[in-house]
């Protein structure tokens, strides 16, 4: 101790010795430590003590020893040692002076570094070497870690990120002592921050350091968040609260630099960049580390997610809503967007959306991060859609409960941005904002003041919305009740004008726009574009033209007109088959919707496009280089060499190398790429009746198929086919390439379709034998598309070349027979040692039910069972021989017994379905058999062989009416198209314009006969019951489409059925007295079917009518007592089918001479009462225009029926003063003289042959109204008729189409100029009417079911300046909606009755009509209920 104290003195310069104190020792070793602790040079210091040279040198440079070659001596226990003396005679604690000496030495360490934020490979060996020794001073306590600590913070500026993490790797001090240990929290962030935004910047470096900046950044990120976001600890236990607040602070430091630098609108490739990149890459892998409990992870995420939406609230709510569009998912940072999907990673959907909410309800928020965090979280959870409606509901809901103007902010925001992600990802704002206020369930509903609030709140709006927002809201307004209408209008006045302000129109906007999109708006040309192709979609799926073109033909004609017409009549070069596009323009041409001059325009230039593409087809032809001397060389070489390998059997082995030959040369003369054999084709386009190739694919093709047949040939002259090897599969399989076989197909559909007699027996057995193969090989094959009747899903190829083959003529049967043979031949041997599978895969059932047919029909031998033979070898080896007879082999194939076990499976068999389907296709007059043959055929095939055959195998058990009823299907299929895909353009509608019908159609008639007989009247009859399954199967669509095929089929049964007996109609006579025939089947189809399509004029046809009373005198020739059964026939008629009277009476002159001669011949008395009543309505009306007119007969109706056919006949300027008569009449004859009269006007305007026809039915139907209304009869019950009526309502029902009864609302407003005005005002009932007819008049309208009348349509008065009427549906509209809004005013109060229930069922049509019925109606609450109609 006094040496120590000695020391000391000498040092400090004192040279006065003082006594020994044991309080000034300690006072003096404090001294030394501090002194130690101030920035001192440690290595200065060293030097003043004492001590040896190696001491020195070991201590003072520790971090030069890192090599144990280099310096022997410095080892840790020689350092702990001199580390010991030294502290002795310093008088500290050896641990003090080993942290400052270590931290000085770690600064020599950071300091020589060239990088600012990582070692290099050698400071790493050196700081390796102390750390290595400092483990081993702190596991001998001679090492103080705070101090450590402490000494570092002073060099913090010199000091090195990695070198921490080193020190915390290494155990030497943890990142928590280090951490805590700062004597300012806020001087330790900014270090931190710095530090870490140059390890981020690392992070993203491409360098061999990355990994180690980015395992650096994890294990900092992990303690922050470890420490920041732990649960809350024990209160009892010690815990620093530096730390926790540090970590905090440098994570909200980090995440707050990385939004600023969002904000200022970062670009790629700057520091900045990089740093916010690799900042949030941490959050990826933090999510993956599995170092951090999930609850402190979800905390930490949850922070951040608040603080991101939190961050500088800058922006108002009107910045958000002008400013939207701009923050969609794919125009957000996708560096933000990458952030929150990381963040999303670990939160749910239902957390995300919570920590939304809370914030937004809670603090002030940066709403384009908070709408960007919407777009992304709808677009990453497509179950968070859902949370998003029901969160916007409950603020919804919330808003106006309590007129919260933030949360129905919010509410709009929200839904906006979700819906700028598509519809795929949110419905669009236009359907959210339908459902929410376009009904009377909507939130603004509930009182005056929810609407008050919503309009306020629209209004605020309107100048910072988008044109998008606004065009929704004009054009799905909320509903809103009439009395504060001035809400909404003031609303709408207000949009309009701040979108005329932005140049926008509504009339320009495009019918399929996707108004949720607030981006700009586009330009309508563009648009168009978009319009027409949706449009063009729509149709060819539905058959109508969309609503929306209907619609913008009527409301918005400017941009219907100007833009959608212009760009759907761009010319081009017609498809021979009309395509959707085509189809679209016919069917818009058709309901006028095209004017005449712009489409005789857009057919113009389509031929001058055709024209022009002729003409520069025709210098590229001639442009074409002359082919070489022969280009075919390689191809045909190669092929030569195959044919003299496929005849030696030692060569069979080298024949998939000639093929691959082949195969190379085929793609070199054809141009054909080697990457063509991975294209793959779906569907082969092929058109059947006029197939054409270029003529190099067709020199090719027949190259190739005449090598093919040469091949057979020369192979079946040594062998037989199943010892042929494997060369024609392998030679079919270079055919089916994707690029040749589609030329290979066209090439068979002109040989086997259009040159069948031409080709030899050679040509045939090779043909017959590649179809085998291509059936082998048809589940690798695409499939072929004929077009119609084919189904939509294409054919396979085998059943496509089956159909290819024919059996209508002599030439096609024979052909036909020889094809069928060679095939079936050769499959059967081909394949005769293969399982069956593989047998049955390969041949087309078609192609073997072709050979039975045929050989049906040929051949009388083979109708009777036969002994089957078994010769080996037949039938394939003499059909290469030039003398074969082929039926001979056909005949020889039959007997085969291999054949014959081949009929057995089920699929093979030829079934009644399929003779029937065939038999009709024969034409008579060029058929292998003669009539009487053909009739012997057709006795054996129907009643000997498919009656009595059994169900199961395609027969009918003995069972006439299924053999009737699959005839009678069969006949009508047959009418209305043709089965064979080559002859399409045979397919009439006239039964019998094809001769093969004639002879099954007398089988019918005989089978039906036969029927009768057994049935008597016990049973429905069969036909009817055929037209009511198949009825029932077409769709009532209200589509063009299905229209025209129930018209097809009904024209098909009426066909049919003329062509049978006429008792058909009328049926069995019932058994009892009276005895009448059982019509009510015939009842019911004219009723149901007959009476829509095959009437004209109110009436049935000529022929049906005149064919059912023939069968009725059928009937009672055959009663007991003929009048009785005649007048009680037409007494039901009148009740059940009143259209077959006025139809007898529409056709009397044809009619009344067979009824007369017919009866008095058979009957020989007079015509019966009720035949005689039809005559006296006949005359009455024939005798009405003279002078000896005759009182009406008892049937007002059915006088009035032939009235009204009497009427037509009158010269158009006679009408007026030849109906004055009328005035004589009954109250009810008027009335139906009058339905008549509008049936006719509606016939006329359905079939315009003639303007003056429709003019003429106009002034009939205007001067019978004008006599109803001068005897004050009300007329207004025909345009109110329903089914449940009784009486008249009911009968007029019947007499007229359903299209009639739909039309009445155009005939009503047809009639406009013709109503007396004391009459509009004074009836009660007409106000309710007019507004019902309107309604229904616009949705006909819509629907497209009104077509241009003549210019004579509409005459009604028009105000001054309004232009005169041309007639079209249009101005009939604008013409009845301005008598109806002209009309109301006037009206007395009680005709505003019930209005709402009318107004409830089809105000949509028309709002502001609506508003003024139910406006005048709610003005006076004691109106009387509605008057009564009838």
């Amino acid at each position: 101790m006094p040496g120590r104290k000695r020391l000391w003195a000498q040092l400090l310069g004192r040279v006065k010795r003082q006594k020994y104190d044991p309080e000034r020792e300690e006072k003096l070793k404090d001294s030394a430590v501090n002194l130690l602790r101030r920035h001192q040079n440690l290595n200065d210091l060293l030097l003043e003590v004492e001590d040896p040279l190696c001491e020195k040198s070991c201590l003072g440079k520790l971090a030069d020893c890192d090599n144990a070659e280099v310096y022997p001596n410095c080892s840790s226990s020689f350092i702990g040692s001199a580390l010991q003396d030294q502290a002795s005679r310093l008088g500290i604690p050896v641990g003090i002076l080993s942290a400052r000496l270590f931290a000085c030495n770690v600064e020599q360490v950071c300091k020589s570094s060239s990088h600012s934020i990582l070692l290099s490979s050698e400071q790493r060996k050196k700081l390796s070497f102390l750390l290595k020794i400092a483990q081993k001073l702190l596991a001998h306590n001679m090492f103080s870690r705070l101090s450590f600590c402490q000494e570092l913070w002073k060099i913090q500026n010199s000091l090195l990120l990695e070198a921490v993490w080193h020190l915390h790797m290494q155990s030497v001090v943890s990142l928590q002592e280090l951490l805590e240990s700062h004597p300012s929290v806020q001087a330790m962030a900014e270090w931190l921050f710095r530090n870490l935004c140059l390890l981020c910047e690392q992070t993203e470096a491409s360098c061999r350091s990355t990994d180690l900046a980015r395992a650096i950044l994890y294990d900092f990120v992990q303690l922050f968040v470890l420490k920041g976001f732990q649960e809350n600890s024990d209160s009892r236990a010690v815990v620093p609260e530096k730390m926790p607040q540090a970590a905090a602070a440098i994570l909200q430091r980090m995440l707050t630099f990385a939004l600023d630098a969002l904000a200022a609108d970062l670009q790629e490739e700057t520091s900045a960049y990089r740093v916010v990149k690799g900042w949030f890459d941490m959050f990826s892998g933090l999510a993956c580390c599995g170092m951090i409990s999930t609850d402190s992870l979800k905390r930490f995420f949850s922070h951040t997610l608040t603080q991101i939406l939190t961050h500088n609230p800058v922006l108002k709510v009107s910045d958000a809503i002008q400013r939207q569009r701009e923050w969609s998912f794919a125009k957000t940072h996708t560096l933000l967007t990458t952030l929150f999907r990381r963040l999303f990673v670990i939160l749910s959907p239902e957390e995300s959306l919570r920590c939304l909410q809370e914030v937004l309800e809670t603090q002030e928020v940066h709403w384009q991060r908070v709408l960007s965090c919407t777009s992304t979280l709808v677009i990453c959870f497509p179950e968070a859609q859902q949370l998003v409606k029901d969160w916007v509901a409950r603020l919804m809901a919330s808003a106006f409960e309590s007129y919260h103007l933030d949360s129905l902010v919010t509410a709009f925001l929200v839904v906006r941005q979700a819906a700028l992600e598509g519809p795929s990802v949110f419905p669009p704002y236009a359907d959210w904002f339908k459902a929410c206020f376009g009904s009377a369930r909507g939130y603004h509903h509930c009182s005056k003041k929810a609407l008050v609030f919503l309009f306020k709140f629209l209004s605020n709006l309107v100048p910072w919305e988008a044109p998008r927002y606004l065009q929704v809201h004009i054009l799905y307004p909320p509903l809103v009740p009439s009395k504060y209408r001035s809400l909404l209008t003031d609303y709408i006045s207000l949009a309009k004008t701040r979108l005329a302000d932005l140049k926008v129109s509504l009339e320009n906007m495009g019918l399929y726009e996707d108004l949720s999109l607030a981006g700009d708006v586009a330009e309508p040309h563009s648009q168009a574009a978009q319009d027409v192709e949706r449009a063009i979609v729509v149709f060819a799926h539905t058959g109508k033209i969309p609503v929306p073109v209907m619609e913008a033909s009527i409301f918005r004609r400017s941009y219907y007109i100007s833009h959608f017409l212009p760009t759907l009549l761009t010319p081009r070069v017609l498809p021979l088959v009309p395509d959707s596009r085509e189809g679209f323009i016919e069917s818009l041409k058709r309901a006028d919707k095209i004017p005449p001059s712009q489409y005789a325009a857009y057919r113009q230039a389509c031929t001058t496009a055709k024209e022009q593409q002729l003409e520069s087809a025709v210098p590229e032809t001639r442009a074409e280089p002359s082919c070489a001397r022969d280009p075919l060389g390689p191809l045909r070489a190669a092929l030569e060499e195959l044919r003299a390998s496929v005849t030696d059997p030692t060569q069979f082995d080298v024949i998939s190398a000639q093929m691959a030959v082949i195969s190379e040369r085929l793609s070199a003369t054809l141009g054909h790429s080697k990457d063509d054999n991975s294209l793959e084709i779906l569907k082969i386009q092929l058109s059947i009746p006029a197939p054409k190739l270029e003529k190099q694919d067709q020199m090719v093709v027949d190259l190739l198929l005449t090598a093919f047949c040469q091949n057979l040939m020369a192979a079946s002259s040594f062998a037989l086919p199943e010892r042929q090897g494997t060369w024609a599969a392998l030679f079919v399989r270079t055919l089916c390439g994707p690029r040749l076989l589609p030329v290979v197909l066209i090439r068979l559909v002109q040989l086997l379709a259009h040159q069948c007699p031409m080709l030899s027996g050679q040509h045939v057995l090779g043909l017959a034998a590649l179809i085998v193969h291509l059936g082998e090989a048809k589940l690798t094959l695409p499939k072929v598309d004929p077009g119609p009747p084919a189904p939509r899903s294409g054919l396979p190829i085998p059943e496509f070349l089956d159909s290819l083959l024919t059996c209508r003529t002599r030439e096609s049967s024979l052909f036909c027979l020889r094809f069928c043979t060679a095939a079936i031949s050769y499959s059967l041997c081909k394949f005769s040692s293969q399982p069956r599978d593989a047998l049955y895969s390969c041949l087309s059932p078609g192609l073997i039910k072709k050979f039975q047919f045929i050989v049906f029909r040929l051949f009388p031998e083979a109708r009777t069972p036969h002994p089957s033979q078994d010769t080996a070898g037949l039938p394939w080896k003499p059909l290469f021989l030039p003398s074969a007879d082929w039926q001979s082999a056909a005949l020889s194939l039959w007997k085969w017994s291999s054949f014959q076990e081949l009929l057995k499976e089920k699929e093979f068999h030829l079934t009644y379905r399929d003779w029937l389907q065939l038999e009709l296709d024969i034409e008579p007059g060029a058929d292998v058999l003669s009539d009487v043959e053909r009739q012997d055929f057709h006795q054996w095939a129907i009643h000997e062989h498919y009656l009595l055959a059994p169900l199961a195998s395609g027969g009918c058990s003995g069972d006439l009416e299924v053999a009737c009823t699959v005839l009678v299907n069969e006949l009508m299929d047959f009418y209305q198209g043709s089965r064979s895909y080559g002859h399409i353009e045979d397919a009439h509608l006239v039964l019998g314009s094809r001769k093969g019908n004639v002879d099954i159609l007398s089988r019918l008639q005989e089978m039906i006969v036969d029927l009768e007989l057994e049935w008597g009247c016990s049973q429905r009859h069969v036909l009817f019951a055929v037209f009511c399954r198949r009825l029932q199967a077409l769709e009532r669509g209200g589509s063009v489409a299905s229209s025209l095929r129930r018209q097809q089929e009904l024209l098909m049964c009426k066909r049919l059925l003329l062509h049978l007996p006429p008792t058909v109609l009328v049926g069995s006579l019932k058994t009892g007295q009276p005895i009448t025939p059982s019509c009510e089947e015939f009842f019911h189809l004219v009723n149901s079917e007959l009476k829509n399509c095959c009437c004209r004029g109110g009436t049935l046809t000529e022929d049906i009518t005149i064919h059912f009373f023939r069968g009725l005198l059928s009937a009672c020739l055959h009663s007991p007592d003929p009048s009785l059964t005649a007048n009680l026939t037409l007494m039901e008629c009148q009740t059940k089918c009143p259209l077959i009277l006025t139809s007898a009476l529409s056709w009397w002159t044809s009619l009344e001479p067979v009824l007369c001669s017919r009866w008095r011949k058979c009957v020989q008395d007079e015509l019966p009462r009720e035949f005689r009543r039809l005559k006296a309505a006949r005359d009455f009306a024939s005798n009405f225009f003279s002078d000896s007119a005759s009182p009406a007969p008892h049937l007002p109706w059915v006088s009035a029926a032939s009235l009204h056919f009497a009427v037509k006949e009158v010269e158009k300027e006679n009408i007026r003063r030849q109906l004055k008569r009328l005035d004589c009449e009954t109250e009810e004859l008027l009335v139906c003289l009058l339905f008549f009269s509008l049936t006719g006007l509606l016939s006329s305007h359905l079939t315009p042959d003639d303007a003056r026809d429709y003019t003429k039915a106009v002034d009939i139907s205007a001067e019978v109204l004008a006599c109803l209304e001068r005897r004050k009869v009300s007329w207004l019950v025909l345009f109110q008729l329903t089914e449940t009526d009784g009486g008249l309502g009911h009968l007029l029902l019947r007499l007229a189409p359903d299209q009639h009864i739909r039309l009445l609302p155009f005939a009503f407003y047809s009639l406009l100029s013709h109503f007396n005005e004391d009459t509009v005002v004074r009836e009660e009932a007409f106000l309710y009417v007019a507004a019902d007819m309107y309604f229904k008049l616009v949705q006909l309208f819509v629907d497209g079911e009104m077509r241009a009348a003549s210019s004579c349509a509409s005459r009604s008065p028009r105000p001054q300046g309004q232009p005169p009427l041309q007639g079209s549906p249009v101005q009939l509209v604008m013409e009845a909606r301005l008598f109806l809004l002209q009309l109301i005013p006037r009206c007395p109060r009680q005709s505003f009755s019930n209005m709402a229930e009318l107004v409830a069922g089809h105000g949509v049509s028309d709002p502001e009509v609506s508003a003024a019925l139910l406006g005048r109606q709610k003005a006076d609450p004691h109106l009387h209920p509605d008057p009564d109609l009838f």
